[in-house]
């Protein structure tokens, strides 16, 4: 069956049942048995090539071969049989799977999957049918695992128009831009801390996968990617996504990544390249903060993430990470704290300025890419690791006017940033409309770690919707009410020497 179609068929399938009531449960219960059956196409490859042998951890009669499999006898079961089994044996099974410190990775997932899973259908029949259907895809033919990474894009599309689920998915064309620009090695850790669906680390293993050529290179490929992801849904996703990527045993954890105190990570918990696109637009509670020293407690997470990423890169190493227009213009203590520590202790060498609409239709949040490295800077002061940042503004490609579901961002809308990453020189397009720039630390200091340079013309600005209007308004505020403090305390000091002269 045609990929399109066979999700066309699933979805059709689900809206007759009664137990479903939108998009999220329709994914969540879609990709749970995605999962069991990418799972057990992994089972048969593990009891080929294990030299030791190789038992389920899962109880026979539960894997996916010994009853989701319709041979058409009709013994296959289906109806309130089919029902009872998922609802009352295979997912309390699941669930109550006995793993210890011992237990393989590879196994382990199976219960940390599903232990904040649901089963929603109430139609046995109907569960029946999409059963059927997605045992129709073979994972163990390579043109069909191929054909499943479509189906996957349309299940993350699907999954970010499901209301706030939408802030998990990150566009192909940015992750795949952001890894080709880190260049990560095999041997290399690559690292997302919040990793929603996977996105960044099956770009890396994309870019990774053909530097394989001998039996270590592919035990380096398998250990190369690290995750942790909060949510059950997109975490269940990540896991599916890293097994059909050919990862046996995903290193993903199921945890909060801003739970742990800064000061208690170790060497071993850094990683070498880092790419992410933290949450942005939500508040944390005051015991999180505490994880966090006193100059950088922000209530803002996408501020948290950027202190626990510096925490994380390890010397010499390269993140990429993506934040919103509110991080670079804002004044508060713990940004002013976040930023200077980066420019300090950090080459903060670029600062990208996305489109406003890249995650259009479902926020207009104008986005960033901040790229720096845990090094100094050749050239740089005594004072700082930064020697230079370089600002570009990334326009609308020739003929969009903005980005949308039928219009996404491809890949080659990068391709000015690649051409100009190479051959770094400031543009200028007309007087005050500045595309391109370097500041130096010392400037950038001297403007308060105001990094809203090279910004857009107002004329091609988006249009928020009312709250994150407001919210913008009052950022953007109460960076002004700063800088108006801080032009007069310059006059006041000038003033203060003139009437001590006069004296």
């Amino acid at each position: 069956m045609a990929t399109n179609n066979l999700i066309k068929s699933i979805q059709n399938i689900m809206r007759t049942d009664a137990g479903i009531s939108g998009d999220a449960q329709r994914i969540e219960q879609m990709v749970w048995m995605f999962f069991l059956k990418v799972y057990d196409a992994q089972e048969e490859v593990w009891e080929v090539t294990k030299e030791e042998g190789y038992t389920s951890i899962i109880p026979e009669q539960y894997r996916w071969r010994n009853w989701a499999v319709d041979h058409k006898d009709g013994k296959a079961l289906t109806g309130d049989a089919l029902l009872k089994f998922v609802n009352e044996g295979l997912f309390p099974a699941l669930k109550e799977l006995p793993i210890d410190e011992k237990t393989p990775r590879g196994k382990a997932i199976v219960k940390e999957v599903f232990s904040d899973l649901n089963q929603y259908m109430k139609n046995g029949v109907s569960l029946r049918q999409v059963v059927n259907v997605i045992d129709e895809i073979d994972f163990s033919d390579a043109e069909d695992r191929h054909t499943f990474g479509d189906i996957y894009e349309g299940i993350l599309k699907d999954l970010q128009s499901a209301g706030n689920a939408g802030e998990f998915y990150t566009p192909r064309a940015l992750t795949d831009f952001m890894v080709r620009t880190l260049k990560p090695q095999l041997g290399e850790s690559f690292g997302d801390f919040t990793s929603g669906t996977g996105g960044f680390l099956t770009s890396a293993l994309n870019y990774l996968k053909p530097q394989v050529h001998s039996t270590e290179d592919e035990r380096k490929f398998q250990t190369s990617v690290i995750g942790q992801e909060w949510k059950p849904l997109p975490y269940l996703l990540s896991i599916t996504n890293l097994l059909v990527h050919d990862i046996e045993a995903p290193n993903i954890k199921h945890c909060d990544s801003l739970g742990t105190k800064m000061s208690d990570f170790k060497e071993s918990d850094k990683v070498k390249v880092i790419a992410m696109n933290p949450p942005y637009g939500g508040s944390t509670e005051a015991s999180v903060k505490g994880n966090f020293p006193m100059d950088m407690r922000s209530s803002e997470t996408a501020d948290l993430f950027m202190v626990l990423i510096m925490y994380r890169l390890k010397k010499d190493g390269r993140a990429a990470v993506i934040v919103p227009d509110g991080f670079l213009f804002g004044i508060d203590g713990a940004k002013l704290a976040i930023k200077t520590k980066m420019l300090r202790e950090f080459n903060l060498h670029t600062i990208i300025r996305l489109p406003g609409s890249i995650f259009s239709p479902y926020t207009s949040i104008a986005t960033n890419i901040l790229f720096f490295n845990n090094e100094k800077a050749p050239g740089s002061s005594a004072q700082y690791n930064t020697k230079e940042t370089w600002f570009y503004r990334l326009d609308m490609p020739e003929g969009y006017k903005h980005f949308s579901k039928t219009k996404p961002m491809k890949l080659e809308h990068c391709k000015p940033i690649e051409d100009w990453w190479n051959d770094r020189k400031e543009i200028i397009v007309e007087e005050g409309d500045e595309k391109a720039k370097k500041f130096t630390a010392e400037e950038l200091i001297a403007l308060d770690c105001n990094f809203d340079q090279c910004k857009f013309p107002k004329d091609d600005e988006e249009v928020l919707p009312p709250a994150e209007l407001l919210a913008d308004y009052f950022k953007k505020r109460k960076a002004l009410d700063h800088e108006i403090d801080r032009t007069l305390a310059e006059i006041q000091r000038i003033l203060g020497i003139e009437l001590n002269l006069d004296n």
